[in-house]
């Protein structure tokens, strides 16, 4: 079933906002805001597929409101159409200058309301597939490697600011250039593709992530998360792929198809860290695969060990 599309309506008259809602009730969700202060904070809260925006209002006015919302990481991107009962050549010219992608004029036409409202929302949903296809890897359905970069940065800035402890981890399926070359590349896309799903149900929260890096290999965010916690989740992981029981008759040493983990934990300190951290949790991936492999291998370097 799909979402529920929603809609924000920001006017300081309390009639229009009685009349738009009216119009718009059975078509999407409506939150109504009855000031420009109000409406901004509503907007962060709620991140509307589209916002109707009054131009005349008390305190902030709406262009004032469109300048805040295009200002703000959260509300950047949402699409806004300013309701206006004056609308001249210049003003129109101002609103889509501040990033206002259409207007409509009071007093309502029903229809051609619902008609404005109904393509923007189309757009929107347009606009959010294809920046989801953009982060999203197309064989595993996982994140991709720019979504990862993003993410990365993201994480590791907030970890920071909050002196907490990050946990980061490498992963590569064993031996993965043997089965593709005797099962054949198809039998290795859907190896791949039940991997990243095993793995991903394990990390699936608000806070952990996983990424397909490249090729055979991912890598999982752990903020907030501890070395003791992070081994424990990781080992789950390891045991899901084995659990999957994909044969692989080439593998050295082991029957099955399986996985092999480095990772590290650290207290981030500044942003200059960040390239180190991959890399021992890759040379803790190496240590994996070079000693038997289907293993999990940790660096906790707020233990120094």
């Amino acid at each position: 079933m799909n979402k529920q599309q929603t809609v924000l309506i920001i006017d300081d008259e309390k009639t229009n906002l009685k009349i738009l809602s009216s119009i718009l009730k059975n078509e999407v969700e409506v939150i109504l805001a009855k000031d420009g202060e109000t409406g901004f904070y509503k907007a962060i809260k709620s991140k509307p597929d589209l916002i109707l925006l009054d131009v005349i209002m008390p305190q902030l006015n709406g262009f004032e409101v469109i300048e805040k919302l295009k200002n703000e990481a959260l509300t950047c991107n949402i699409p806004v159409i300013f309701v206006t009962g004056e609308l001249d050549v210049q003003q129109e010219e101002i609103g889509l200058e501040l990033g206002a992608c259409d207007y409509i004029q009071k007093p309502f036409h029903v229809e051609i309301l619902k008609a404005r409202v109904r393509l923007h929302l189309r757009m929107a949903k347009q606009r959010e597939l294809l920046e989801k296809l953009a982060n999203i890897d197309p064989l595993t359905s996982i994140a991709n490697r720019r979504l990862y970069d993003q993410t990365f940065a993201s994480q590791w800035n907030k970890a920071i600011k909050q002196q907490s402890i990050f946990s980061l981890v490498v992963i590569d399926i064993d031996d993965f250039k043997k089965y593709n070359d005797f099962f054949g590349h198809a039998a290795g896309d859907r190896a791949l593709e039940k991997v990243a799903t095993a793995i991903a149900n394990i990390l699936i929260s608000s806070n952990n992530f996983i990424a397909r890096y490249g090729g055979e290999e991912f890598v999982a965010l752990l903020p907030n998360t501890p070395a003791n916690e992070a081994i424990n989740i990781m080992q789950t992981c390891l045991k899901a792929v084995e659990n999957l029981k994909i044969v692989h008759e080439l593998s050295a040493e082991h029957e099955l198809l399986t996985v092999s983990l480095g990772g590290v934990s650290y207290l981030p300190i500044d942003e200059s860290c960040q390239d180190t951290l991959f890399k021992i949790a890759d040379d803790m991936l190496f240590k994996a695969k070079s000693s038997g492999k289907n293993q999990v291998i940790w660096q906790d370097c707020i233990k120094g060990n």
